[in-house]
């Protein structure tokens, strides 16, 4: 750098006030993408919290935040989500174990472990563990997640409609959970994006 680019812009190092601090939480997608790799990699924030039953999909609230959810689930094989969206939340989900189909209008997913998928308000899918192994996956919501509505897929072959249970660990009632369950049809070929 010259003397005269100095002059100009000045010395970076001697100007922090002009650099950003760090953020304590994330606010783009990147750094949602971002949190959920680092919570993926860090083992000792959510292994030892899996549970599986059979009767029904686990969940639990493992973190929240200024504005999002962390989310972690567990599927046996067999348990899937049933069609949906996410109502105003966009979101991230991570395959931490095991293997988890996702279904849209448009097709099929087959996510392993480390697989993301990133999805904005109103996307509609169907999450399933077809695999003969449990899964376990890590759900970022942002904003946090208010509602799941359910929806009928006319002439989508496995995209039926199920009813949805968005609970906590201790509860199976999704108002408790502040989240509201209703359903939606949607049209072939319109909502899966």
């Amino acid at each position: 750098m010259s003397d005269s680019d100095l002059q100009i812009a000045g010395d970076i190092l001697a100007v922090p006030h002009l650099l950003q601090p760090p953020r304590e939480h994330p606010a783009t997608v990147s750094e949602f993408v971002g949190l959920a790799r680092s919570v993926a990699a860090d083992r000792s924030q959510w292994e030892h919290l899996v549970r599986y039953d059979a009767t029904t999909r686990w969940y639990h609230r493992l973190r929240t935040g200024p504005g999002y959810e962390v989310w972690l689930l567990s599927w046996v094989p067999g348990q899937g989500s049933g069609l949906h969206d996410h109502g105003r939340s966009s979101g991230v989900l991570t395959v931490l174990e095991g293997t988890l189909t996702e279904r849209t209008q448009s097709g099929k997913r087959v996510l392993g472990a480390g697989a993301q998928r990133v999805f904005a308000p109103g996307y509609v899918h169907r999450v399933v563990n077809d695999a003969l192994t449990p899964a376990v996956s890590l759900h970022i919501y942002h904003p946090g997640l208010t509602e799941m509505p359910a929806h009928t897929a006319p002439g989508c072959v496995g995209l039926e409609r199920e009813h949805m249970l968005v609970s906590s660990a201790i509860t199976r009632r999704p108002e408790s959970a502040g989240i509201s369950v209703r359903s939606k049809s949607t049209r072939s070929g319109a909502g899966s994006q």
